[in-house]
């Protein structure tokens, strides 16, 4: 595939370089050169799925009869999931743990060369997930992504609740965990006036600056707990710091061009920042000794 860079002056992507942001460069050209969807015409190679027996299908936004599944139903699932992650052990297993956003990343567009284990729910908040990380404490992944939040500032939770749950999250995956990467994500933007979603006035009675600020804290914590900080939220806002339309369905959810956006984000991240599982161990044994 060849990318030509001659629309985006120079002297910007030098800046961008400079400032620390080489992400968000790589990743605002491919947008800009191939308008998302051509971007992977013929790039794309289906990822390896933990399945049991099908009994979960191929992920999109568009929920249908999912939709109508309760938490605990859900939660069944998962475990389901996951104890097959646990008893076969696929190589490269990378886990997806938040809440909706993450649960409909449709799987055709998660990164190749993983095997991806989706632990999603919707309307999952940080005390939820905090509850259940032990569904998956028998896997052995690579790589944990973490994504939550939304939905405890639309049910009105403090800040400092979500950061105290967020740094419990951590210490337990890092207990349990031990040899896996692991990633905090930002908190996404709302498209604030444009926002079509059922709980509309919930989530503008939150402000876009107030994620902003959340997911300063929660780079803060991550630096202390030792883990990475991938930082989404450049990607999706328009000069007002608000969702951009062109990503999202309902100003809050996304759709495929910005699931296409967020995982240009995983693969470039993981390509970059990311050590193999092996180095990771290599490194730990030295350190030992």
């Amino acid at each position: 595939m060849s990318t030509s860079f001659k629309t985006f002056p120079i002297w910007a992507f030098i800046s961008l370089l400079t400032n620390g942001v080489l992400l968000l460069a790589v990743i605002l050209l491919i947008w800009q050169q191939q308008r998302l969807t051509a971007f992977f015409g013929g790039v794309i190679t289906s990822p390896q799925q933990i399945n049991l027996n099908n009994s979960r299908p191929a992920v999109t936004p568009d929920l249908g009869r999912r939709h109508q599944l309760t938490y605990q139903q859900w939660v069944d699932i998962l475990k389901q999931e996951a104890k097959v992650a646990a008893d076969h052990r696929p190589l490269h297993l990378t886990i997806l743990a938040g809440d909706s956003l993450s649960l409909w990343f449709p799987t055709e567009l998660l990164p190749e060369g993983k095997n991806w284990l989706n632990q999603g729910i919707s309307g999952e908040t940080t005390k939820g997930l905090l509850k259940r990380l032990n569904i998956f404490e028998r896997t052995q992944p690579e790589v944990i992504f973490v994504m939550i939040g939304i939905n405890d500032l639309i049910r009105g939770t403090s800040d400092k609740v979500i950061l105290n749950n967020y740094q419990e999250i951590i210490s337990y995956l890092q207990k349990t965990h031990p040899t896996a990467e692991i990633v905090v994500q930002s908190i996404l933007p709302h498209s604030a006036q444009e926002i079509t979603w059922q709980g509309r006035d919930k989530l503008l009675g939150i402000s876009n600056n107030r994620i902003h600020r959340l997911n300063q804290q929660l780079q803060t914590i991550s630096a202390k707990k030792g883990v990475k900080f991938l930082d989404l939220y450049p990607l999706f806002t328009n000069t007002q710091g608000n969702l951009r339309q062109e990503f999202t369905t309902d100003g809050l959810h996304l759709n495929r061009e910005g699931y296409i956006v967020w995982r240009s984000a995983l693969q470039i991240y993981s390509d970059m920042e990311l050590k193999p599982q092996h180095q990771r161990a290599s490194g730990s044994e030295k350190h030992k000794k």
